[in-house]
């Protein structure tokens, strides 16, 4: 039983995704890292890090498939069919968070990610912050496009967002709300149009995002070095 003084946590892991740019014919969020689904290392991740529920928003014809990837969490996982966009998909879940005071949204693409990020995250959300989001500094040199040119900006100014993204729940609703048909990258921007504050936390190089071939193979080599 949760505590009464203590809030609930519901995650949204979104896994609508499909892997075609991974070369798989499969979602991407089904793909195996060292034997085991994005999918389900994401949502382990969230339960380790203090996640209470997840919903899991999958692809429609995916649905059944996905419900047996978490055994060991089946009575507090819910698997979903997402939207069109992930706006949507986060939208829906949305409505399945129950009672929950805190929601984080997870990209399921992100199957590595420490549960100390993901508590990281919640904790700032328990103290106080509408939106958190972890950040990661940015190394490459960066340049801009202008015309039939390039110029160099300043690396320093920019942060590299990641996932889970945590929110007060009342808010992040209140964002999908009223956004009206504008599509957003992520939903700490969504609450940003709005005039909601965002802060940052640290995050960590392990919650990269698998979105090339090379991704998902560095992904494989980190697994099998912690298993």
């Amino acid at each position: 039983m949760i505590p009464a003084t203590r809030e609930e946590v519901a995650a949204i892991v979104v896994a609508a995704g499909s892997g075609v740019r991974l070369g798989r014919e499969l979602p991407k969020a089904a793909i195996e890292i060292a034997g085991v689904p994005m999918v389900a290392r994401a949502v382990q991740a969230m339960f380790a890090g203090g996640a209470d529920l997840v919903v899991v928003v999958a692809p429609e014809v995916w649905v059944e498939r996905f419900a047996q990837f978490f055994p060991t969490y089946a009575d507090r996982v819910k698997v979903i069919p997402g939207g069109l966009m992930r706006q949507d998909s986060v939208r829906i879940g949305l409505a399945h968070i129950g009672s929950a005071e805190i929601v984080l949204v997870h990209d399921a693409a992100r199957p590595l990610v420490p549960p100390f990020i993901v508590d990281r995250v919640i904790e700032a959300v328990r103290d106080g912050a509408p939106a958190v989001i972890p950040v990661v500094p940015q190394v490459d040199s960066l340049r801009r496009i202008r015309r039939n040119w390039t110029v160099a900006v300043d690396r320093s100014t920019f942060l590299r967002v990641q996932t889970p993204q945590g929110f007060e729940a009342d808010v992040l609703r209140t964002a999908h709300a009223n956004v009206g048909d504008k599509e957003f990258t992520d939903d700490a921007t969504m609450c940003e149009a709005i005039d909601i504050p965002v802060m940052t936390v640290p995050g960590d190089g392990l919650a990269f995002k698998i979105t090339e071939p090379m991704d998902l193979v560095l992904a494989e080599v980190i697994a099998r070095g912690e298993s």
